[in-house]
This record gives C-alpha cells, sequence and structure tokens, in this order.
C-alpha cells in the first residue's frame, strides 16, 4: 500500500518506474533490518544495564519497585501497562533496574530472621523456595512461549519473549504469595496449626488463594506481550489447584507440612 501522502498527490493510474520501486524497497528492508537489529542489541543490553544498577545505589528506584509491590496486591493490571512504556523508551520488556528484586530477597532475608534466625532457614527460602523456583518457571515459560505461543505477523518486526522478562513475571507474582503464605499466615499460626477440619480449611484456603493469585499475575503478565497468542493456558492450573484443595481437606494440613519441613 502507498503512503497517503503519494495517494493524495497522484491518480491510481500513476507508474512508478522499476528503479523507483527496486530504491523503495531497499529503503524497507534496510528500515526494517534495522529495526530487527536495535532489536536484538536491547534484548542483550537488559543483562548489562541489570548488573551495572546492581553495584550502584543510588541508579536503583526502590520507590518505583515499592508502588509496583503495592499495585501487585491492589491492581496487578496497571503494572503490566508500564511494559509498553519500558518497550517504547529502552525497546526491552524486562526490567533491567534490579531494585525490585532485591527488595523481594530482604523481606523474605527479615522474615527468615524473625521466625527463627538461622542461615539455613534464610538459605531455603531465597535460593531454593525464591530462586530457585523462579528460574525453574521462568525458563520453563520462556521457552514454552517462544516455540508455540509466538504469533506469526507477517508485516512486523519479529519479537520473542526475554528469559529476563519471564523471571520478572514470576516475581511479580511472587509478591502477593509471599504476603499471603508468610505474611497473613503468621498473624493466624494458632488456627492453621491446630488440629480438626475448620482449623484445615482455614490453612489450605490460604495457599489455594495464593497460589491461584500467582497463576493469574502470571498470566496477566504474558497476555500483556501482544505477539503472544493463547495466553489463557497460564490459566490452566487454577483447575489443578481446585482439586488438589479439595483433596487436602480430606488428607493433610498444607501449613503444618510446610512448617514441618522449615523448622524440624
Amino acid at each position: 500500500m502507498l503512503p497517503f501522502s503519494r495517494l493524495s498527490g497522484t491518480s491510481n493510474n500513476a507508474y512508478q518506474s522499476p528503479l523507483e520501486t527496486d530504491r523503495d524497497s531497499s529503503v524497507t528492508s534496510g528500515s526494517t533490518r534495522g529495526r530487527i537489529r536495535r532489536s536484538r542489541s536491547g534484548h542483550g543490553s537488559t543483562f548489562g544495564t541489570y548488573f551495572r544498577r546492581m553495584t550502584s545505589l543510588p541508579q536503583m528506584d526502590f520507590e518505583l519497585a515499592l508502588w509496583q509491590m503495592a499495585y501487585l496486591v491492589i491492581s496487578p493490571r496497571r503494572v503490566y501497562r508500564n511494559v509498553y512504556y519500558n518497550k517504547q523508551t529502552k525497546n526491552h520488556w524486562a526490567r533491567d533496574d534490579p531494585a525490585f528484586h532485591i527488595l523481594i530477597a530482604l523481606c523474605m532475608c527479615a522474615y527468615s530472621e524473625s521466625v527463627l534466625g538461622t542461615l539455613h532457614l534464610i538459605a531455603y527460602t531465597l535460593l531454593i523456595e525464591f530462586l530457585g523456583t523462579g528460574l525453574m518457571i521462568a525458563t520453563t515459560a520462556w521457552f514454552f512461549t517462544n516455540q508455540f505461543m509466538l504469533q506469526q505477523q507477517v508485516h512486523a518486526v519479529e519479537q520473542s519473549v526475554e528469559w529476563m522478562y519471564s523471571f520478572d513475571v514470576h516475581c511479580n507474582a511472587f509478591v502477593p504469595f509471599f504476603l499471603i503464605t508468610y505474611v497473613v499466615q503468621f498473624f493466624f499460626l494458632r488456627i492453621v496449626l491446630a488440629d480438626g477440619l475448620i482449623c484445615r480449611l482455614f490453612s489450605n484456603t490460604i495457599y489455594f488463594v495464593a497460589l491461584n493469585y500467582y497463576w493469574y499475575i502470571t498470566f496477566l503478565g504474558y497476555n500483556a506481550l501482544p505477539f503472544l497468542k493463547n495466553t489463557i493456558v497460564f490459566l490452566y492450573p487454577i483447575g489443578l489447584t481446585m482439586l488438589l484443595f479439595v483433596i487436602s481437606l480430606f488428607t493433610f494440613n498444607i501449613s503444618k507440612a510446610i512448617f514441618a519441613l522449615y523448622f524440624e
């Protein structure tokens, strides 16, 4: 299709020479290649910027990170609106500021210190529960989305899901999960650790809500990317969670099992 300015100045039967056609096509292809190169370079520079900021405290925006944490609980959709701003200004989808991840790590360390005060618990919650599980989930989602969920866009620059963005999605989803299972549950320890069906129901409901919130925010994260299709699959684990929740009511107390793993 010809540009609008050309349509307004010439008739539909206007002749265009082969030389002009070749020149236009070469300019277009060159522009496309340039955009692709800029896109790839933007992906590659994310790690460099991230680690440079990690070594410089003034370059980390903790105020924005706290704002994002608050809105992940209040209105998670609002957080993912900033993804488009990130893409337009920095040419990548993922965060290049480690402040958000550092705050999560500090929260988990503070919780561990207050409960037990041992390096064993800090290492388990931070390195295994948050980082280890996050790396596994992020890598799986990154591979799955790039292999099976990319839309074919003929007249657009080819895009893919960045691994750092997948890890960001996990971190975003982990914030409300952490607040529900660590902070909220802490105030109800006498109830969730007691015997009886009502206490078991209360305990398992806490983890049921936390897990479903995790999958919902994960869905919002990938649904925010315009080049992905069928992102509804990230809501499918909610069905499995509901089934496990019903089964657990007749078998065991999740809070008791978790605390036994941590403290015994």
